[in-house]
């Protein structure tokens, strides 16, 4: 699958976070998402495991005890079902990709 820029629009998961899918196929997704400063992605595990990539921003990120601040250029994985969440602490733009593929973050069309 090959997509356009801007071919997706963003949806909300929760308040101050947008994601939208990018590229997917039947083991992976990968998905935009923009978040805003103040927002939160509470603390939550799933049978995912998730790779990402922080192009802007600032996000204090906690992986299973481990909480470290995150800056541009910084990158991670995280196991499945391990627990991981997320303060924000300057609007951010991430890229992640999940495996196997997470049929939520699917675009409507494809659902």
């Amino acid at each position: 699958m090959f997509t356009k820029s801007n071919f997706r629009s963003f949806k909300t998961l929760l308040p101050g976070v947008k994601m939208r899918a990018l590229a997917f196929e039947e083991q992976s997704i990968m998905c935009e998402f923009e978040l805003k400063k103040g927002s939160e992605l509470p603390l939550h595990s799933h049978p995912y495991e998730q790779t990402g990539y922080l192009i802007s921003g600032k996000l204090n990120f906690r992986i299973d005890k481990d909480w470290v601040i995150a800056e541009p250029g910084d990158s991670w994985c995280i196991p499945v079902n391990v627990e991981h969440q997320v303060e924000v602490l300057e609007d951010a733009k991430v890229l992640e990709t999940f495996t196997p593929i997470r049929p939520d973050y699917l675009p409507d069309e494809n659902v």
